[in-house]
């Protein structure tokens, strides 16, 4: 028999701007996004962390992250 002892998953995000809107509010939407999901992993109880977050010049956002997989323990993978 096996069992998980420890389980995370590295995403690498790219939020990108919707088509079709002003510049400037495709950003805002943007970060609202990417705070949205933050607060929905806080929420579920997701541990994780994020290992670089870069915004890119057109105001699109990159997040590598490592998160929890399912509810498996993390182990030392977010130390």
């Amino acid at each position: 028999m096996k069992r998980v002892k420890s389980a995370c998953i590295c995403q690498t995000l790219h939020f990108t701007l919707k088509d079709g809107l002003d510049h400037l509010y495709a950003v805002k939407q943007v970060k609202e996004e990417v705070a949205t999901y933050k607060k929905n992993m806080e929420r579920n109880h997701t541990k994780y962390k994020i290992v670089e977050q870069t915004e890119q010049p057109d105001g699109s956002i990159i997040i590598k992250i490592i998160k929890q997989y399912n509810a498996a323990p993390v182990g030392d993978y977010l130390n």
